[in-house]
């Protein structure tokens, strides 16, 4: 009987035990790979935070992101404009590869295909739930869209389980939100319309009916009016659909954290990619005025609390310390973008773009070198990194980092830079504006000639067009005052043999100027 109640004594402790160490064995596996968040801003420049070197903008939240992690000071987007950039990011491909890979209109077919590797993809095919919320510009449907109807293919077709977006940027039309794929709150009865051609016979546009106007366009921004913004674009009907401008960050957010509350017990991929600095400036009425630089001051304020929220959200729901946070913008900065908002008159002592030269469109570095940030709570350890980081290098980086592999796109895997367990990042990259390509090696940054005009009035920015070529080495010389081309031409030509080896002899085929508006 004694050995009886031992045995099944016996059975019930292993069982108990056993009982015991499947959960820890279910934690152990639903941890082992990170949440990954992208948070990507819209036209902020290297200037534009504290952490950064910013005396008239504070940003804390952002800057509590730089300081306990990873603020890298060569940090790129693969181009100087934003459909490029995000073509890049996503796909891990140079963006002058895909002749299509420009500035869209709302529009433009899906400019992905959707049987090209993405960075959602290969997360998605590693057990990754997959999110997209916020500004997407990389086309939509066929060329042919029913806004009326499902918008296929989009996000969802090229890796995304989860879309909430707004087709293009917030001055073009079609003004309204969609949600895998359909408008939200559409009323059937009033049907939308889009053209980028021509106007709907009655409908009022900024040039027909000023009066109309809440804000005064610049250049471009003047047809189809949304809530007394000129947009660009013709855009009829979807009353009940359109959004509201200055609620539009509170309403991404507010998507954003309800989409880490529903998908935190397995590994989400999330590419949360704010409107802000885009124009049209609309800070929500909590932040009017608090910059004391206009509207543009405004919404960089109100992206600092968006993000300090968000965070919140991460920490709160228990998952910061399993969250990459890989922070950016898609270019650099411009003032004056279409509207007359006060960005330029009221700019002040503050270097939008810092010491750096050009500006958004621009082959200079003001317009691809952005603010990049990696912070990952308890994981990386805070520093200050010069190695030449690019976004389109998170594709090959992260598969590393979860424990696969990619060797199929123009992305390199510098996880240990991105980690900040190595200084070395990229040996090369080439660096492309509105077409024009450039090639940073090393300390150096080599223009080919360009033709055009370099000073674009419309926006207050070289966008770097010489009829002679550019050497800069960008270590001593960050502002890019001092060419020496002429000057050393052995290094000159050395870049130029490495730019035409990499980037082709057909560099300049095609490059037109680029038209604002």
């Amino acid at each position: 009987m004694r050995i009886y109640q031992l045995l099944i004594g016996l059975i019930i402790f292993c069982a108990c035990n056993q009982s015991k160490q499947k959960p820890a064995k279910e934690a152990e596996n639903k941890t082992s790979k990170p949440n990954i968040v992208i948070i990507y801003l819209d036209d902020l420049g290297y200037g534009d935070l504290s952490a950064y070197g910013a005396t008239e903008l504070k940003t804390p939240n952002i800057d509590a992101l730089a300081n306990g992690g990873i603020k890298f000071t060569n940090g790129y987007a693969t181009s100087a404009t934003c459909t490029p950039s995000r073509y890049g990011m996503l796909t891990g491909m140079y963006p002058w590869r895909n002749k299509n890979a420009k500035i869209l209109p709302g529009t433009a077919p899906l400019l992905i295909d959707t049987t090209q590797q993405t960075l959602p993809k290969l997360l998605k095919n590693n057990g990754y739930q997959t999110a997209i919320v916020g500004k997407w510009h990389l086309g939509l449907g066929t060329g042919v869209v029913d806004w009326n109807q499902h918008i296929s293919p989009g996000p969802n077709e090229v890796g995304f389980d989860e879309s909430y977006i707004m087709a293009a940027t917030q001055d073009r039309v079609p003004t309204v939100y969609i949600n895998n794929g359909n408008v939200v709150g559409l009323d059937k009865n009033d049907p939308i319309e889009v053209n980028y051609f021509e106007n709907f016979n009655g409908e009022p546009t900024a040039i027909s009916n000023p009066e109309m106007l809440t804000m005064k366009w610049h250049h471009g921004h003047n047809s189809s009016i949304v809530n007394g913004i000129p947009r660009i674009g013709f855009m009829k009907g979807g009353k009940a659909a359109k959004w509201s401008d200055v609620d539009m960050a509170d309403h991404f957010l507010g998507k954003a954290q309800d989409y880490v509350k529903t998908h935190k017990d397995k590994p989400f991929f999330l590419y949360y990619a704010l409107q802000q600095p885009h124009v049209p400036r609309t800070p929500h009425p909590r932040f009017v005025g608090k910059s004391g630089m206009g509207p543009r001051g405004d919404v960089i304020l109100e992206a600092d609390w968006i993000v300090g929220e968000f965070m919140k959200t991460l920490k709160e729901q228990g998952i910061l310390e399993n969250t990459l946070v890989i922070f950016s913008s898609d270019n650099g900065a411009v003032l004056n973008d279409g509207y007359y908002d006060d960005a330029v008159e009221k700019i002040g002592n503050h270097k939008q773009n810092g010491d750096l030269r050009g500006g958004k469109y621009s082959i200079f570095e003001a317009g691809p070198r952005v603010p990049f940030i990696t912070y990952w709570k308890g994981k990386i350890i805070p520093q200050v990194s010069d190695a030449i980081v690019c976004q389109m290098d998170l594709l090959a980086s992260i598969a590393k980092l979860i424990g696969s592999e990619e060797s199929t796109t123009d992305s390199e895997n510098i996880l240990e830079a991105f980690l900040g367990n190595s200084k070395k990042g990229r040996d090369q990259l080439i660096i492309e504006a509105t077409g024009k390509t450039a090639l940073r090696s090393g300390d150096w940054l080599y223009i080919p000639a360009y033709d055009g005009k370099n000073f674009r009035e419309e926006v207050g920015i070289e966008v770097g067009n010489f009829p002679f070529e550019q050497l800069y080495n960008l270590t001593k010389d960050k502002s890019q005052q001092n060419n020496l081309a002429n000057s050393n031409p052995e290094k000159r030509n050395e870049m130029k043999k490495l730019f035409i080896q990499l980037r082709g002899e057909d560099y300049n085929i095609g490059v037109k100027e680029v038209e604002f508006k």
